[in-house]
Parts: structure tokens; sequence; C-alpha cells
């Protein structure tokens, strides 16, 4: 007994046939499998896909030589300088 008695699943698919119509359950089932054979081929794509396009490893970039040392407290143009962070006010 219970909801998995048949009697009540012949209610309710009778109700739900009235309240959707049959035209809508038909374009529902046909969409509903359409939407899976999609899932599945995009699926097997994307296993298919990195297997096929992998990116070249990446190179390091040398270091940037620079001009010869000046004296401290000179700056170069384009030099980083520390930045002085604001003093907190608690």
């Amino acid at each position: 007994m219970g909801i998995f008695d048949w009697k009540h699943w012949i209610v309710l698919l009778v109700v739900v046939v009235l309240v959707f119509g049959t035209k809508k359950l038909k374009n529902f089932g046909s969409d509903l499998g359409e939407s899976i054979k999609g899932f599945r081929k995009a699926m097997n794509e994307e296993e298919n896909k990195p297997a096929e396009q992998t990116p070249p490893p990446a190179q390091p970039v040398p270091p940037v030589q620079s001009a010869p040392q000046q004296a401290q407290g000179q700056t170069i143009e384009g030099q980083a300088q520390p930045v002085q962070e604001p003093q907190r006010k608690d």
C-alpha cells in the first residue's frame, strides 16, 4: 500500500495528463531525449578534446639585466620603489 500502490499511480497519471495535456507531454518527452543525446555527445567530445590539444609547456623568462648600479638614493626611471604603508589609527 502507500504511494507505490498501482491505483495511486493511475490517479497521478490522470492528473498530470489533465494539467499538461498530451501534446505538451509528447513534446516534453522528445525534448528530454534530445537533451540527453546532446549531453552525451558533449561529454564524449570533452573527453577527446584534451588529448588532441595540449598546450606547449611554459618557457621560463630569463631575468632582465639591469643597468650598472647607481649611487644609493638615486633612482632610475622605471625602477621599483619601496612603498610605505599608511599608519593605522586604532
